[in-house]
């Protein structure tokens, strides 16, 4: 699976003029499932990313998780993570998990992220989507997860 987080203090998803998806102060988390990509791989990825120690203690370091701050998670697919540009100026996207176990693994990531998180607001699979946010810092992270 691969991952782009941004800190945001505020983000939000749009399909066709409505906001489906929105939060305040937290993550917005780009999510990508792979060919190959298991439950268990998606389990192990959640449990960085509410673990992760991005924000911002009283000292100004970065030293405090999402789950720390109370902050939300907007959870958002976007198989273009899975871009291969080695072959030429139009991208491939062939290491991205076929459309129905994408579907699959982004639905299962969003349901033990909603039990183990209480703020996850999500983005439509397979939507065109808009996507607004303010990033905070900025403070973009990928992660790229390969075998357990």
């Amino acid at each position: 699976m691969i991952t782009v987080l941004q800190r945001v203090r505020q983000a939000r998803v749009e399909v066709a003029g409505e906001i489906i998806g929105q939060i305040d102060q937290g993550l917005l988390v780009l999510l990508c499932a792979e060919q190959g990509d298991s439950d268990k791989l998606a389990d192990k990825l959640l449990a960085k990313i509410l673990k992760l120690r991005i924000f911002s203690d009283e000292a100004g370091k970065m030293n405090r998780s999402v789950q720390d701050i109370g902050g939300g998670l907007l959870v958002v697919s976007q198989f273009t993570l899975a871009a291969d540009t080695k072959g030429g100026n139009r991208p491939s996207f062939t290491g991205a998990a076929a459309p129905d176990e994408g579907r699959r693994l982004y639905e299962y990531f969003v349901e033990k992220a909603r039990a183990a998180h209480p703020i996850v607001q999500t983005g439509q699979f397979a939507a065109d989507m808009q996507v607004h946010l303010v990033n905070d810092g900025p403070v973009t992270i990928p992660i790229t997860m390969r075998d357990v």
